[in-house]
């Protein structure tokens, strides 16, 4: 009979976080949201993203036609005690953000800093909004 009474509830525990790790997908469907916000302005639109515990080499950001696709990794830190609660997300992520016009993706820049992923992406020259100057007509009525 085991001295500590509780000694066999953190083996159910440690098996039972094992168990749910093995399903990694979770994981990846866990991850399908994350805060944004797309601000427009005269000339690009500035996506923001919070990724809290990312570092810069585990993410990579792609771009096709107007999709912005962020994907990366949050790695689970060495630890040296029992992990009694977790609910941290940790692995794998993908999230893809569509913004609302043309873009110049050759111009396209990033940024990570404070856990926040700032993307600017200039819109095309013939996506930028313009005024236009009406002609004809005798002037104002």
């Amino acid at each position: 009979m085991p001295t500590d009474p509780f000694a066999n509830f953190e083996d159910i525990y440690r098996r039972m976080d094992q168990m749910m790790r093995s399903f990694g997908s979770l994981d990846k469907v866990a991850w399908s949201q994350f805060p944004v916000d797309i601000e427009e302005t005269e000339d690009a639109y500035v996506v923001e993203i919070d990724l809290p515990g990312v570092a810069r080499d585990d993410v990579t950001l792609e771009w096709n036609h107007r999709e912005l696709t962020v994907h990366g990794e949050v790695k689970e830190r060495e630890r040296t005690g029992f992990l009694r609660t977790q609910t941290r997300r940790v692995g794998e992520f993908h999230h893809s953000v569509t913004l609302p016009g043309e873009i110049d993706g050759d111009r396209i820049t990033a940024s990570l800093e404070d856990g926040v992923l700032m993307v600017k992406a200039p819109k095309a020259a013939g996506a930028r909004s313009r005024r236009i100057q009406i002609t004809g007509g005798s002037g104002a009525s």
